[in-house]
């Protein structure tokens, strides 16, 4: 009897890795087939994510229209994905379009350009971020207008200019990769959290308001997107509560990550995704129900902080 018990463990075990294993594999199919021929419009597809969410849906099948301020990484980038496309899957060739967000002047053309070349937009995804460093009183005006005018007048110029399409349509989905500062600040970085909050407020709002024509609002939000070769270091209880609070905050997501769950967010429908280890979803909770002590512990890593960060 002890030796059959000995024996029913591992294969138990091995026969729940196995479904498992099955169903993630089957999800990701699902995931790709969801796009399959829909019209996807990536913003900065030039960055780490944009990359990686221009490979998940064009390898989905989808007809991809990337978007981003530097022709010849554009060109590398529609090169990456066509030297790599597989044969025997239906891929469609991507479509390249210059646009710089942080130039709200141009943005009503390119939303033009960006419906020749298809005639419809199915899927939006709003990328493209700016960021910047620095105490408040050390950040110019203009680098503050410069940087809403990237991260939220560029963004909402753009879809104001897609969505009556989607309306027509009754059919679409807008997706924000936003930040976990579109939930609450983090000093020295009062222009970004700024603009992280009023895309997520405009965002929420409009998700409501088109509910009706069955357009689709999401918004993703991880807590930094980490470049392809940093991973954190590991943590420990012996720093202040604001270094580990900062060290673990500041752990970011895999641009990889952050690509997959863009695409079951498309899939799935999603109307929110916080993406964060346990540490910054917690905090989310402290600052809603504990101001005053997540303040404290704001202001005590202030104090703590012996180089100012300049302007940047």
């Amino acid at each position: 009897m002890g030796v059959i018990a000995v024996l029913i463990l591992p294969l138990l075990l091995l026969g729940i890795s196995g479904l498992l294993f099955i169903y993630q594999e089957v999800s990701r199919l699902w995931s790709k087939s969801a796009v399959q021929n829909k019209v996807v419009v990536i913003t900065d597809a030039i960055s780490g994510l944009g990359k990686e969410c221009a490979r998940v849906f064009h390898t989905g099948g989808a007809r991809l229209v990337l978007c981003g301020k530097n022709w010849e990484r554009l060109e590398n980038l529609y090169d990456a994905l066509i030297s790599v496309a597989d044969p025997s899957k239906q891929t469609f060739t991507p479509k390249l379009i210059l646009l710089d967000l942080s130039d709200i002047s141009c943005v009503q053309d390119v939303a033009k350009e960006v419906l020749d070349c298809y005639g419809c937009v199915d899927i939006l995804v709003n990328n493209a971020s700016m960021k910047v460093k620095g105490p408040a009183h050390k950040i110019s005006l203009e680098l503050d207008k410069k940087i809403m005018d990237a991260n939220y007048f560029g963004p909402i110029t753009l879809t104001k200019a897609l969505l009556p399409n989607m309306i027509s349509r009754r059919t679409g989905q807008i997706v924000l990769v936003n930040n976990i500062q579109g939930k609450f600040g983090i000093p020295f970085r009062t222009a970004y959290a700024a603009s992280k909050h009023a895309a997520l407020g405009f965002f929420d709002c409009l998700r409501a308001e088109v509910e009706e024509y069955d357009v689709v609002v999401s918004t993703v939000s991880p807590t930094f997107i980490r470049s392809y070769h940093v991973y954190p270091g590991q943590g420990n209880w012996d720093a202040s509560i604001w270094k580990f609070f900062f060290r673990k905050l500041t752990y970011g997501v895999h641009p990889v990550d952050v690509a997959e769950e863009v695409m079951r967010t498309v899939r799935r429908k999603k109307q929110e995704v916080f993406m964060a280890n346990p540490i910054p979803k917690a905090a989310v909770y402290v600052r809603t129900f504990f101001p005053e002590f997540f303040f404290a512990v704001v202001a005590c890593g202030v104090k703590e902080r012996l180089n100012v960060p300049e302007e940047g």
